[in-house]
């Protein structure tokens, strides 16, 4: 059982036009259909120990917290529910003409291969609208 959900994308955009939209967490809800609201717990640009908590059509909503960060490239964060810790990883990296994003859900824990089977078509369809969204909003936001 896959426990993994990934999805890579080529965006027309340097690496930090990417990185200013996917690591500003709090305004996700207006270009990402994923996530309807954010509330940030913390103060401050994205750093390891900040905590938000997201709200997402048909899940439940978490609390997630950056465990990793590596500025102007990567971040992880994790959410933690009975039994199972969902990690979310978002990485941009050049690749010559612009950007490629990496975005991926990993399902861990004694009841992470049943979350992973419960929740896989709506995780792995969100993981793709995700970065589709996110193309769009630099694409925007850089014309502009």
């Amino acid at each position: 059982m896959n426990r993994i959900f990934e999805t890579t994308r080529h965006i027309d955009a340097p690496t930090d036009a990417v990185w200013r939209v996917m690591s500003d967490v709090a305004r996700w809800p207006e270009w990402t259909p994923t996530v309807t609201g954010v509330d940030r717990l913390d103060d401050g640009p994205l750093r390891v120990g900040s905590r938000a908590k997201l709200r997402q059509p048909r899940l439940p909503a978490a609390v997630w917290e950056v465990t990793h960060l590596v500025e102007g490239r990567e971040f992880t964060w994790e959410a933690k529910g009975p039994g199972v810790r969902t990690i979310g990883r978002h990485e941009v990296v050049a690749d010559g003409s612009g950007s490629k994003v990496t975005l991926s859900i990993e399902q861990a824990g004694p009841m992470g291969a049943v979350a992973a089977l419960v929740w896989r078509r709506l995780t792995q369809r969100y993981v793709e609208l995700e970065a589709e969204s996110l193309d769009q909003r630099v694409s925007r936001t850089s014309s502009a």
